[in-house]
């Protein structure tokens, strides 16, 4: 069901970030442990209601390394640590395991396509699509059309990769962005960033 997490070894600044992130994920999460209904209330209450509750869930999926249905601190600090300084390579692995659904190892067309109305549900209640946006569906098509290398009908982890390295706009719309992550205390108006990197998807930059 995956492997187990492990918090990177690091020093100085990286302590403090630790710290502070281990304090507000108690205050948050008293028992340590976050359910999946408990994730998405708070992501939920974060972002723009019930409109992010699908993309929530995915989410929960991806920090849940084991599978057990609960997130703890060390799944959820790795995540942090890793979507703040690893390598792009490494940011876009873990995205893949935010697409695909099932864990097999591949990205079909459909979850692809729920990913990405999942997003636009939340844009428009954020309401901060542009004029003229893609929907979900041409978005799906665009980037099938541009990492399905081999017409498998599947992306496989490295098309995933690759192709995303050698196209800046499927990076920005395929990368997470770490302030979904972040456990913050603030008004729910303060925390609509949290949309804003996903802004890009109903552009229409060709």
């Amino acid at each position: 069901m995956g492997q187990v997490a492990s918090i990177p070894r690091k020093s100085g600044v990286y302590v403090l970030e630790l710290h502070e992130w281990y304090r507000k994920f108690v205050q948050e999460c008293p028992s340590g442990l976050i359910t999946l209904h408990e994730f998405r209330k708070y992501f939920c209450d974060c972002t723009v209601g019930n409109e992010s509750s699908e993309y929530a869930e995915q989410i929960f999926r991806a920090l849940d390394n084991n599978g057990d249905g609960i997130v703890d601190f060390r799944e959820y600090v790795t995540a942090i640590s890793m979507l703040a300084n690893g390598t792009p390579e490494d940011k876009l692995k873990w995205s893949f395991r935010l697409y695909d659904k099932d864990k097999d190892g591949a990205i079909t067309r459909s979850e692809m396509l729920e990913i990405m109305k999942a997003v636009y549900k939340m844009s428009v209640a954020a309401s901060i699509a542009k004029v003229n946006p893609l929907t979900a569906e041409e978005c799906t098509n665009r980037i099938f059309i541009r990492l399905d290398k081999d017409h498998d009908a599947i992306i496989s982890l490295q098309e995933f990769v690759d192709g995303s390295m050698d196209d800046d706009w499927i990076r920005e719309m395929l990368e997470c962005d770490l302030s979904t992550l972040e456990i913050q205390n603030l008004p729910k108006s303060s925390q609509l960033h949290a949309m804003s990197s996903r802004e890009s998807m109903f552009s229409t930059h060709q």
